[in-house]
């Protein structure tokens, strides 16, 4: 169950993407208010990640659960038939609210569900899923538009969503009593979602004019300073602090790098002569990597070390980036050069993700697990957020391709810094909580 909500949270977040052109279409809409269909899912997905975990740290996860899964499943049905632009991106909102709690409950179900020797095991399965449903969204959910419009996108959330409720009812998960978010915990998220969609505003140019776009900047940067020196920001690191941040700042790193090659391998296939379709299928070849080296690791991880068998992946996926930066630069790249190369990235992202979660969430303390959870997706999803910008730098500013190897070769050092943090951690005892 929490590899197959994992997986449908992540799918929901990346599938809409392919479907942008036709909503702007279906509404008349600009492509620069469009893209807010995605933000209005990212924003809140990302900034409700810490203050979710705190609040999941105090409730009983089994009502907690279903009424994420109801949120979720709620405003995708919603989203079906949203008469309007402005409505559709409200769903998406509420989407993005529901899956940050999702994404949060997901390593908490899996190693609340088996004996501390095999959570290794457990990990791989929401560690793995997850991303794989976040690069298969725009790859499935491309055919599926095609032939039925874009609101046929939202439609596998809304099914899958109910065969969770199934599996919730049926499971043993403790009932308990769902406790509303204390006003601490309203305040970090409104801070976070103020911070965050300001941030999103200024870069995407729905906000215009120089005095405009700098209140907007100084007022984002004032809301996360805030938040960092409230007690809510102070907790995430009091969780962190048992194994350091370092596993954290590496899933971070990994992300931003994939993210980036990804990006720029998908232009150099294009700039080659490749169609999108070959780009797509190409690139698929880093979830499939990660499906076959996610439930090896977790027994890996059991057997001997998770941070070993972390770090083994990590080195393996910045081989893997550091091969694709060896493509060369202005000449015609073919799906097959790219494909193996994403392909052993993958097989290291497989490798690193369920044992960094396990390094994480061993270390913490019981009452603590949500919130060292969400730590660990929030700067995996930042590094998603983060690594496309970076990439942008590789354009020139007439939109022409400026060069693909140098963005690749910081790919590939960005992997290799992850790999020395993860070498460099050393595990302590668990400390107690930070009020």
């Amino acid at each position: 169950m929490a590899g197959l909500l994992s997986f449908v949270a992540m799918f929901d977040m990346n599938v809409v993407t392919v479907a942008l052109p036709r909503i702007a279409e279906g509404f008349g809409a600009d492509p620069r208010t469009v893209q807010w269909v995605v933000l209005g899912y990212a924003i809140p997905a990302v900034a409700l990640l810490l203050p979710a975990g705190r609040w999941l740290d105090r409730v009983a996860v089994r009502p907690a659960l279903l009424t994420a899964v109801g949120v979720f499943a709620a405003a995708n049905v919603a989203a079906v038939v949203a008469p309007s632009l402005s409505v559709l991106v409200g769903l998406r909102g509420l989407q993005g609210v529901g899956g940050a709690v999702l994404m949060v409950l997901m390593p908490v179900l899996a190693v609340a569900a088996v004996a501390p020797r095999r959570r290794g095991r457990a990990m791989a399965v929401p560690a793995t899923a997850g991303p794989v449903g976040g690069v298969l969204g725009p790859a499935v959910g491309g055919p599926m538009i095609e032939l039925a419009g874009w609101r046929v996108a939202f439609v596998p959330a809304v099914l899958v969503s109910l065969v969770a409720v199934v599996l919730v009812r049926w499971s043993r998960i403790p009932a308990g009593v769902l406790a509303g978010l204390d006003r601490a915990g309203l305040a970090d998220a409104a801070l976070l979602v103020a911070g965050l969609g300001l941030v999103c505003a200024v870069a995407t140019g729905v906000l215009a004019g120089p005095a405009v776009v700098t209140a907007a900047v100084v007022v984002a940067v004032a809301a996360l300073t805030v938040w960092a020196v409230r007690p809510g920001a102070r907790s995430v690191a009091a969780a962190l602090r048992p194994r350091g941040a370092a596993p954290a700042a590496a899933v971070a790193l990994l992300a931003g790098a994939f993210a980036a090659a990804s990006y720029l391998v998908a232009v150099g296939l294009q700039a080659g002569g490749s169609g999108p379709a070959a780009a797509g299928l190409a690139l698929l070849a880093f979830p499939l990597g990660m499906v076959v080296a996610g439930p090896p690791a977790g027994r890996l991880a059991d057997r001997f070390s998770p941070r070993a068998v972390a770090v083994v992946g990590v080195a393996l996926a910045a081989v893997g980036f550091t091969l694709l930066a060896a493509l060369p630069d202005g000449e015609p790249w073919t799906p097959v050069d790219v494909a193996w190369r994403v392909a052993l990235a993958g097989l290291g992202t497989g490798l690193y993700g369920g044992p960094t979660q396990v390094l994480v969430l061993a270390g913490a303390a019981r009452d603590r697990m949500a919130t060292a959870g969400a730590g660990v997706q929030c700067a995996r999803a930042l590094g998603f957020a983060v690594g496309p910008a970076a990439a942008a730098l590789a354009w020139n500013t007439d939109g022409t391709v400026l060069a693909t190897r140098p963005a690749l070769v910081v790919a590939a050092l960005t992997a290799v810094v992850a790999a020395l943090l993860l070498i460099g951690g050393r595990d302590r005892p668990t400390t107690e909580e930070i009020p």
